[in-house]
């Protein structure tokens, strides 16, 4: 609990965000990849639903990998 009469009351100004880099496979835009955001695009998928699927076959092979090393 924060003092009554101090510009900080909590942890909401003192939190640092969590990541502080772009995403690798946003730095990783070879033609096959928007090839498939065209794909994606033409069957309806909004934007930010195309990135949601980037986003998740990023996070699957980052875990496989993982899974691999322990």
């Amino acid at each position: 609990m924060g003092c009554m009469h101090t510009p900080g009351k909590g942890l909401s100004r003192s939190v640092l965000p969590y990541h502080h880099s772009v995403l690798t496979w946003l730095e990783l835009m070879s033609d096959n990849m928007r090839e498939q955001i065209y794909k994606l695009a033409k069957k309806g998928l909004t934007p930010s639903q195309i990135v949601h699927q980037f986003e998740c076959c990023f996070m699957h092979q980052t875990w496989i990998g993982d899974l691999f090393h322990i």
